[in-house]
């Protein structure tokens, strides 16, 4: 087999680079069908020195000549196999540069190599965008561009105008324990992209080349570039499959590391409540509202971690000076990780009122699993950045909504809401500003009023015809908007008539509206929480021609390849997809329903089942080991083996008589166990106080008649000693059906499964047991 023989491989050929046809991730190559075939062929293995005894080949035994051929043909098949991860080192004889490589997939043409745009970059088959510059003297591969750009055109001919050829090596890189990686730019966060990078290495690379550029790409469109400068074990690469990898992130050199501390500082005083800054933001809570400020184009995040869930919320903002900020609200769940922004929201505000309101219904689908309510306060930064603008106030506050009795009733008929009703005979309306002014003063008012003011015939509002509001007054000639001044024109036109790309995928939103829906929706780089591997990732897909799989099942594209993967039920022990385990898990609550109840000892003293139970929710486990009823009375075999005797006895009177000297010997001598517990024993009376049932025999057999007469009555119970870990089971049982959440026969069932462990009782019963009344 592969994995106990040590394989080598010697190959390489030369290869015309191929017009991209399709994007391939971080490291990875296609290579032709025959390449698959040549590197079988080259593939070596050292097989052990002795290779196991085989009895004399005798050409005329079949079976000896079988053995022959299997084992020729495992020798074969071991002599064919491939390493793995199959590792490559591609080499441009053009430039020199060189670069280390995983393989996809054997599917190109024939004679030709599809590469990834990163490896493009890496071996300079396309002209870079830039230099790279030499950095304290370390400045990587020879011509290796910085800049990464997937989206870029890429020019695959050469001066001469032949296709690029590589020359491409089978090399097998030693495992990876260590890498450092600088960073090209300052103010890093590590919280930025700390997780990103973990998940970029794992999906997109099978190896890493020491002094190659390292993109990778946030949530958020922007990206991370790092080089890689240090491997353990030293050497050009190293493979990052199958590892436990160690990641060392340090600063390029003395004047980054100063910067990025600077920037990062910066960044956590900002918002101090200074006048310079931005406020911190924090949490929120319905009965203490919050003020702070925010600067032109910065946003201020709060965060609302509880509220009544069953009542409706409404979120206010109200700015000071009718200043012009925006409010978004998103909920936190499994499915929405990102804070609001103008561009990903799920309700927003973005009118010029000083007062804004947003009111959510519980019964909203978005807030379906919300943790948390994200919010987040926006100033729109103006076009006009000439003058300086202070941070603009606010004040925030969240009230719950109590239902309305009368919500949904007829209104009263007789109630008028006429503005006339609320002025005087003598009063008269002007035509011109709409004020009820007396009849007898109606001429001065309308003089005045026509000669210094105007209306508005679209909004009916009215301005002084000299003041600026007039002359900067407009609306919008696509919908009802309108404004008095040129930042609330620029806004709105930027808001909704502006078309605004996805940063993820090639959609275009009409507006920023529809864009906020695409990316908190359909949009692949939205981010969710993955149920399966517990990550923070993009949700993947095809915004345009979504899955059906993906819309009958409710899982995302990433989710629905995530839960591919398999594993061990931990009832059943079966091998079940983890998009499946749910569905999985049901069919075992419906079994539980169906179940019948095990029959338990009829010894009130034992804990015992009497065909005996296993962990995994057996019943009759113990039938296998000898275990069982067996016997006319109901006991267990443990409660029955010292009433066995092998003796022919059609009418029961051997039985009746041995039933009857075991009550009588406990009555008189007792058992002599200091933990017993049965009511009629000697010992346990003794030991609880109580005075003795009977003495001597002529006084035990009253008590004993009654109970040797129903021996044969399967309902009526039976009383003998047990051993002690039998009886703490029963007390266990009976303690645990008190709860009346499952039956004693039950109980009894998982305290024998789990050896009278309280809690492992407990789970026991919620993995196997029906509750009561189900």
């Amino acid at each position: 087999m592969a994995t106990t023989h040590d394989i080598r491989l010697a190959w390489s050929s030369v290869f015309t680079v191929a017009p991209r046809s399709k994007t391939l991730p971080g490291d990875k190559i296609l290579l032709p069908q025959s390449a698959l075939e040549q590197l079988l062929a080259a593939s070596t293995v050292n097989a052990p020195a002795n290779r196991p005894n085989r009895p004399v080949f005798d050409p005329y035994n079949p079976y000896s000549l079988a053995a022959a051929r299997a084992e020729q043909s495992l020798w074969r098949d071991a002599d064919r196999q491939l390493p793995h991860p199959l590792t490559f080192r591609l080499v441009n004889t053009k430039n020199g540069n060189v670069v280390h490589a995983g393989i996809r997939e054997f599917s190109a043409e024939e004679g030709e190599i599809e590469l990834s745009p990163f490896l493009l970059e890496a071996l300079g088959v396309r002209e870079p965008r830039s230099k790279p510059a030499s950095i304290n003297g370390n400045t990587g591969s020879p011509n290796a561009p910085i800049d990464l750009t997937e989206d870029a055109p890429i020019d695959l001919t050469e001066i001469e105008g032949e296709l690029p050829r590589i020359t491409v090596h089978a090399m097998q890189l030693p495992k990876g324990t260590y890498v450092r990686l600088r960073p090209l730019e300052a103010g890093y966060n590590p919280e930025d992209w700390k997780s990103l990078l973990e998940r970029h290495l794992r999906e997109n690379f099978t190896t890493l080349t020491n002094g190659e550029i390292l993109t990778v790409r946030g949530s958020r469109s922007d990206e991370f570039r790092f080089l890689i400068d240090k491997f353990a074990p030293e050497g050009d690469g190293i493979c990052v499959v199958d590892t436990d990898l160690e990641v060392d992130i340090e600063a390029l050199n003395e004047e980054q590391a100063r910067e990025t501390l600077k920037q990062i500082m910066t960044k956590a005083q900002k918002g101090t409540g200074t006048a310079e800054g931005s406020s911190v933001g924090g949490d929120l809570d319905i009965w203490k509202g919050a003020a702070g400020q925010v600067v032109e184009g910065d946003y201020v995040d709060y965060q609302l971690p509880s509220w009544p869930r069953t009542e409706a919320i409404e979120i206010q903002l109200i700015t000071e000076n009718d200043q012009d900020i925006d409010l978004f609200i998103s909920p936190q769940s499994t499915h929405q990780r990102a804070r609001p922004r103008a561009d990903e929201h799920l309700w927003g505000d973005f009118g010029t009122k000083s007062t804004k309101k947003i009111k959510i219904q519980p019964t909203n689908i978005e807030m379906e699993g919300a943790e948390a309510l994200f919010i987040s306060v926006h100033a729109h930064k103006a076009m006009d950045t000439s003058e300086v603008i202070l941070p603009r106030k606010f004040s925030l506050t969240v009230t719950s909504i109590a239902k309305d009795p009368t919500a949904g009733k007829p209104s009263n008929p007789l109630v008028i809401d006429d503005d006339t009703a609320m002025h005087g005979p003598d009063e008269e309306q002007c035509k011109n500003c709409h004020q009820w002014v007396p009849k007898r003063t109606m001429m001065l008012h309308e003089n005045f009023c026509l000669r210094n003011n105007i209306l508005c015939p679209q909004c009916e509002n009215v301005f002084q015809k000299k003041s600026q509001d007039w002359q900067n007054h407009w609306h919008c000639p696509h919908d009802s908007e309108f404004g008095n001044s040129i930042d609330t024109q620029n806004k709105h036109n930027e808001v909704s008539h502006t078309e605004s790309p996805c940063p993820n995928c090639p959609y275009v939103g009409s507006n920023l509206r529809d864009l906020a829906t695409h990316r908190t929706s359909l949009c692949p780089g939205k981010i969710i929480l993955c149920q399966f591997c517990h990550l923070e990732v993009p949700q993947e897909g095809d915004p345009f021609d979504p899955s059906p799989e993906t819309l009958i099942s409710g899982l995302t594209a990433h989710e629905l390849a995530d839960g591919a993967r398999t594993t061990e039920c931990h009832l059943c022990s079966k091998i079940i997809r983890l998009r499946d385990m749910a569905t999985h898990l049901k069919h075992h609550d419906l079994q539980k329903v169906s179940r019948v109840k095990p029959p338990i000892c009829r010894n009130t003293n034992c804990g015992r089942t009497l065909e005996g139970v296993g962990k995994n929710g057996e019943i009759g486990a113990g039938s296998r080991m000898g275990q069982g009823p067996g016997n006319e009375l109901g006991l267990c075999s443990i409660c029955f083996g010292p009433l066995y005797v092998n003796l022919y006895d059609p009418e029961g009177k051997a039985m009746k008589r041995r039933v009857e000297r075991r009550y009588l010997s406990q009555l008189t001598t007792g058992c002599g166990k200091k933990w017993c517990g049965n009511e009629y024993c000697k010992t346990a009376r003794a030991r609880a106080g109580q005075e003795e049932a009977a003495s001597t025999m002529k006084d035990a057999l009253p008590v004993v008649k009654p109970l040797v007469d129903s021996m044969w009555e399967r309902s009526k119970p039976m009383y003998f000693c047990v051993d002690e870990g039998s009886q703490k089971r029963r007390k266990l049982a009976e303690l645990i059906a008190a709860e009346k959440t499952f039956d004693l026969e039950w109980c009894v069932a998982a305290c024998e499964a789990e050896s009278g462990n309280l809690g492992s009782a407990r789970n026991w019963l919620s993995n196997w047991a029906p509750k009561v009344g189900a």
